[in-house]
């Protein structure tokens, strides 16, 4: 009964974890396209590198744990206030499972292309960063009515 108590706590604070990581997920990409058109071991390159390195280790890796971490709370805590866990086995907690673990999908392949980009080995155009950029805003798209409509 402790976390159904802090419920709205834990909504909160699950909340501004992902506004800070969704944030990240928008920005990173549009630095990997400002990053294709730097030439390597200039100036640009170094500061662009600095940048993601920062904003990934910085931002984005704990606002993932955080939003993770929070959310996971936030079921245990439903468990608790519903009276079980199998509310979790209704249509809408399944697809935001799946959506949500699609988004933690896009950050590990942002981090392995700020990886690439360090190392000097990007192989990818800025157009297909472009066309990544759109992702965490489409999955977004789908989680948020989920989570605000579906899930009452």
């Amino acid at each position: 009964m402790i976390l159904a108590a802090a419920y709205d706590w834990l909504r909160a604070l699950h909340i501004l974890a992902v506004i800070a990581w969704m944030a990240a997920m928008l920005y990173l990409p549009r630095l990997f396209v400002y990053h294709c058109g730097a030439r390597p071991g200039g100036e640009l390159d170094e500061t662009l590198k600095i940048q993601e390195r920062r904003l990934l280790k910085g931002i984005m890796n704990p606002a993932m744990i955080a939003t993770w971490l929070f959310g996971l709370l936030l079921i245990w805590s439903n468990a608790e206030r519903a009276g079980g866990w199998t509310i979790f086995l209704h249509w809408a907690w399944m697809a935001k499972f799946a959506l949500v673990l699609a988004m933690s999908a896009m950050h590990g392949v942002y981090s392995k292309r700020a990886r690439l980009f360090a190392e000097g080995t990007n192989d990818w155009s800025d157009k297909r960063y472009r066309m990544l950029n759109e992702v965490p805003f489409l999955l977004a798209f789908f989680i948020v009515p989920i989570a605000v409509v579906a899930l009452k």
